[in-house]
């Protein structure tokens, strides 16, 4: 699988060199996190790679372009409700898919917006019980301000 995330390389993966390294069989997917619904277009319409969400607020927008999942970051505490858009979305129940967006495209802004990843996933994992380690530098923990809003932001998703 490719992974693009511009914002961990500081360099897009091109479209263009995308639908080229489809080519090579053994590369089937890509993780696509630029954000840029129009770049995944371009990929979708131009090769068969399998494109996935890299960004988990994005994951409907994507699939209903022809994505076919995410690598899901709030997976991590809510696997349930990430598999349910995803069964939504398939089964073709689009009012059932944006519901389960909109719950958890809350949790997504409110949550990975605090810091860069994985500081907050790890941070609310802890809080939930599900202790994974500690940051390693040059990442640092949350300060206690962004745990406060991530504490609330657990609660109001009903994980507190």
């Amino acid at each position: 699988m490719i992974y693009n995330i511009p914002g961990r390389t500081a360099k897009n993966i091109e479209p263009e060199t995308i639908i080229r390294l489809a080519e090579i069989p053994n590369i089937i997917a890509v993780k696509e996190s630029t954000g840029s619904m129009d770049q995944a277009s371009h990929i979708l319409s131009a090769c068969d790679l399998a494109v996935l969400s890299g960004d988990d607020s994005l994951t409907l927008p994507l699939m209903a372009l022809g994505g076919k999942g995410v690598v899901s970051v709030v997976g991590n505490i809510v696997p349930g409700d990430v598999k349910s858009l995803l069964n939504a979305f398939n089964a073709g129940d689009m009012k059932l898919a944006r519901e389960w967006h909109f719950k958890l495209f809350a949790l997504c802004r409110n949550l990975l917006g605090l810091a860069t990843n994985p500081i907050p996933i790890k941070a609310a994992m802890q809080l939930l019980g599900r202790d994974n380690g500690e940051v390693r530098l040059p990442m640092t923990q949350l300060d206690s301000a962004s745990m406060k809003v991530l504490e609330k932001t657990l609660r109001d998703y009903g994980l507190l």
